[in-house]
């Protein structure tokens, strides 16, 4: 049927103006904007063009603009081009009204759903930041969204105090001072209002930082001791509070919040009735049950539904199955995944392939058996055997393994990396290096080279060392009975971390161990000494953080579980049944 006349009859009648105003009112505009545009239009063009303007004010309003719009499209064939023409139209601009003032704002509230979490929630809140915040993140001025930061004049002599040495600590506070000082010299800049935090290129940041630039008036009890900074820091946390509780010119009420990573300080805040918080944004989860544990039991009723859409095929050793359906938007690559169900054969894959709304899953090799056996070592559970896979796989660079103690980690890790260092000759070395951080008191210097002074903190090495070194009864095979103990140890490093800064490993091994006492700062300085051939592997328990102001959300060892969670070269499992003795696992359930 062909296309009537009518829509190039009303587009001659327009004018240049009022062909633009519709195509620029079809964005999200306002309504100001469609209106203006609108009385524009009317106040230039004939009589009958104010018929044809309405509707394009109706539909730059925010109304109900798609209905219309396609109403007068799909009915433009019975309508005659000559008389009815005008009749049809005033019916429209009686609509328009209708249409456009009372459901405007139903749609509308709809549309900014995104930026509701940044001002629209409500006023901007003032955070009054400790010491320790500043020293913990340097970035931390760059992670409080629209919210202003204040910072009292004790904090930047503590801040001075701290910044010489070469410790973690002085370094952080070196790079606060730089940061406040690019702040403070942007253009512009006036500490009176404020400085600006998105002057450096940190958009994310919408507020102001303020600083103390005049003695404020507040009253603490006299069991506080005045002269001590963390009490003149709840003063000036109190006068804020006051000062900014009510609305006043130029400055509006706004909520005053202290934020320490100290906790007496916020116990001390709360029971002056302050309110005060903890800084969160260090921490890469904020409970430790949602870490990736990198397996995933399939429901019992998986192959019922896949039964009619799966795919399979052999290569090698391997059976690949392409599946489909609502359980693929949850699998990451190198995931584990497992079907074990009674009176069914059990399944145990690893997911290899993700595209559109497939996945491929690809069968596993069997390290449970004699024949398969690492090193004289064989697997004893489900986890254990995932593990192995990711420590014997080649194309897998970056492995992390989780779980309590006794769980194998250290074995698995040691037996897969003398099996490809002496046996395949995979890489050159093995390098195994830990964070000396003490359970009790520090014993003092000790003595010798770098590796004599490593010796004491690596005791697990020699315990496992020594297992393997028997072969296990005879099932290492030739190479691994005939292997002595200074063979092994002639290709185990055994390195510090005080002085990986500026290393590159090629075609190494490299272990690190208790890696759940690293800060993330330290894994990444770890993770990128890896040249061309290494492969790394993170071992750890977070239960047992010993390092100060670290947690199981914040450790370094959490960081990058989750930074590499689906990359097609990094595998993570974490371990549940300890495999070391009965007393060992009943001491981590009942302790």
């Amino acid at each position: 049927m062909p296309l009537p006349p009518a829509p190039t009859k009303r587009a001659a009648l327009l004018s240049p103006d009022a062909i633009d105003a519709p195509a620029r009112s079809s964005h999200r505009g306002s309504r100001r904007s469609g209106d203006s545009r609108a009385d524009e239009t009317t106040a230039r063009s004939p009589q009958p063009l104010e018929l044809f303007d309405s509707l394009g004010t109706d539909s730059a309003g925010g109304g109900d603009t798609v209905r219309p719009a396609r109403r007068a499209k799909s009915k433009p064939a019975p309508v005659p081009v000559s008389a009815p023409q005008p009749q049809a139209l005033i019916q429209v601009e009686t609509k328009a009204p209708v249409v456009a003032a009372p459901p405007a704002p139903a749609p509308q509230a709809q549309a900014p759903a995104r930026p509701k979490r940044s001002k629209s929630t409500g006023p901007a809140k003032l955070f009054v930041l400790d010491t320790n915040v500043l020293l913990h993140d340097p970035m931390c001025l760059f992670r409080f969204e629209e919210h202003d930061i204040f910072l009292p004049m004790i904090v930047l002599e503590e801040l001075d105090g701290h910044k010489k040495g070469t410790t973690e600590v002085a370094r952080n506070g070196r790079q606060t001072s730089r940061t406040l000082d690019a702040l403070a010299g942007a253009q512009d800049a006036d500490i009176d209002k404020g400085l600006k935090l998105d002057t450096t290129g940190h958009r994310e940041a919408g507020g102001r930082l303020f600083f103390q630039t005049a003695p404020l008036d507040y009253s603490l009890p006299i069991s506080l001791p005045q002269g001590k900074a963390d009490n003149q820091i709840l003063g000036v946390v109190h006068a804020l509070r006051d000062e900014y509780a009510k609305d006043r010119p130029g400055k509006p009420k706004q909520e005053v919040v202290l934020v320490s990573k100290d906790i007496n300080m916020r116990v001390k805040a709360r029971a002056l009735g302050l309110a005060a918080d903890d800084y969160q944004n260090d921490k890469t989860l904020e409970d430790g049950d949602l870490l990736y544990a990198g397996s995933l039991a399939l429901p019992p009723d998986f192959w019922t539904r896949q039964s009619k859409t799966v795919e399979s095929w052999q290569s090698g050793s391997n059976t690949f199955y392409r599946i489909s359906g609502p359980l693929v938007p949850n699998l990451y690559i190198n995931q584990f995944v497992f079907f074990e169900a009674p009176g069914e054969p059990s399944m145990y894959a690893r997911v290899t392939e993700i595209r559109d709304k497939t996945a491929v899953l690809k069968t596993l090799k069997d390290y449970s058996s004699g024949k398969n056996a690492v090193w004289g070592v064989n697997t004893r559970n489900r986890e254990q055997n995932f593990a192995m896979n990711l420590l014997m796989d080649p194309e897998i660079d970056f492995v992390t393994l989780t779980g309590t103690a006794g769980t194998g980690k250290t074995l698995m890790a040691l037996a897969s990396g003398l099996t490809q260092v002496l046996d395949d000759r995979r890489y050159t070395e093995i390098i195994m290096t830990r964070a000396t951080v003490s359970v009790g008191e520090d014993i003092g210097f000790l003595p010798g080279t770098e590796e004599e002074k490593m010796g004491p903190w690596m005791g697990a090495l020699d315990d496992n060392l020594e297992f393997l070194a028997k072969g296990d009864g005879g099932g290492a095979g030739e190479w691994g009975r005939a292997a002595t103990n200074e063979l092994i140890r002639s290709r185990i490093k055994v390195k510090s971390m005080n002085f990986m800064r500026g290393r590159t490993f090629l075609n190494k091994y490299v272990i690190i161990d208790e890696a759940q006492n690293l800060t993330p700062k330290q894994m990444k300085t770890l993770i990128t000494r890896a040249g061309p051939g290494t492969k790394i592997i993170c071992m750890g328990n977070l239960a047992q953080i010993d390092t100060p102001y670290l947690t199981e959300g914040s450790s370094g060892l959490t960081f990058a579980v989750d930074k590499f969670k689906g990359w097609p070269h990094g595998g993570h499992i974490t371990l549940a049944r300890g495999e070391r003795s009965r007393l060992a696992d009943f001491a981590s359930d009942v302790l």
